[in-house]
């Protein structure tokens, strides 16, 4: 693997679909009241993008710091600085580029979104890009990353689900409302489905290196049964946001996408062994881009 090649591998380029997919929701949650802006929605894809990314490539150090990559069990694909192509110090400026590139956007969607409001949420919003950032760099940096005490899920339904669903839905709106929540909710269960994936994939890695996630703590089976309860929870939220806004039989077509989700976790059921888990991250990442992508049509129809 050449170094390009190394590089893409560390951007991950198949879990950018969350990130897209969650702004996606939240700028057709907003498009639905009748208030759109094409410059939000572009610059929060952007930054949510961005945030991906710095997650990503934090995450690649971070595990090469603590050693998580070297105990010859992981199972997905080899790691960018764990190979030797990338060096620490190569990535830490990756990392901040990503960073200042983050905060550039940002700001920029604050700007375009809230020019001619209250400073009280130019303040927040500014104050809650660095608290992502922030959380994006602890999941496995640092002296005590949370990612490696069980906390990873929290941080993936959070980050991935509430804030930036609600998030770009009040940038377009400047409204809070129930509206946004449950597909939000939705959403960061699906985020949380797909870091258990890769948690039950690398349960024996994980195990070595004295990294907890809820797999570990839970077993295989337990927490395979954790999984079926996310997507449970994600069907329940799409369910209820139907009943109470939508009124026309055709915009429940997004049910559809149901679908790929019953068929992920029969067939998680029914794998003995979990390497075989790693095709699942993609296609349930992949599942939940098409899902807002559907639903953001549906409820605008």
């Amino acid at each position: 693997m050449n170094k390009f090649k190394a590089w893409i591998a560390a951007f991950r380029p198949r879990t950018l679909f969350l990130a897209i997919g969650t702004t996606i929701c939240g700028s057709g949650l907003a498009m639905s009241t009748g208030a759109f802006s094409l410059s939000v929605f572009l610059l929060a894809t952007f930054t949510a993008i961005l945030l991906q990314l710095l997650s990503n490539l934090a995450n690649d150090l971070g595990d090469y710091q603590h050693g998580t990559d070297i105990t010859g069990n992981r199972i997905g694909p080899e790691r960018a600085v764990q190979s030797g192509i990338i060096s620490p110090s190569e990535m830490k400026k990756a990392i901040y580029i990503v960073i200042v590139l983050s905060l550039l956007c940002g700001l920029a969607l604050i700007y375009e979104a809230l020019q001619f409001m209250n400073i009280f949420y130019i303040l927040f919003f500014i104050l809650l890009g660095a608290i992502s950032i922030v959380a994006a760099m602890k999941y496995t940096t640092g002296n005590n990353p949370y990612g490696y005490r069980g906390l990873g899920d929290i941080f993936a339904f959070l980050f991935f689900g509430p804030v930036p669903v609600i998030g770009t839905y009040f940038l377009h709106t400047h409204t809070l409302d129930f509206r946004s929540v449950l597909p939000a909710v939705g959403l960061g269960l699906l985020s949380s489905a797909v870091l258990n994936i890769n948690n039950m994939r690398d349960i024996e890695n994980d195990k070595a290196s004295g990294k907890i996630t809820v797999p570990i703590r839970l077993g295989l089976t337990g927490a395979k049964y954790y999984q079926l309860l996310l997507y449970f929870g994600m069907f329940v939220c799409f369910i209820i946001f139907g009943i109470i806004y939508l009124h026309e039989w055709y915009q429940y077509l997004y049910f559809i996408m149901f679908l790929p989700f019953v068929k992920i976790i029969g067939n998680i059921f029914k794998l003995q062994e979990n390497k075989l888990l790693d095709p699942y991250l993609k296609f349930t990442s992949i599942s939940t881009f098409f899902l807002s992508l559907l639903f953001s049509v549906c409820i605008n129809v």
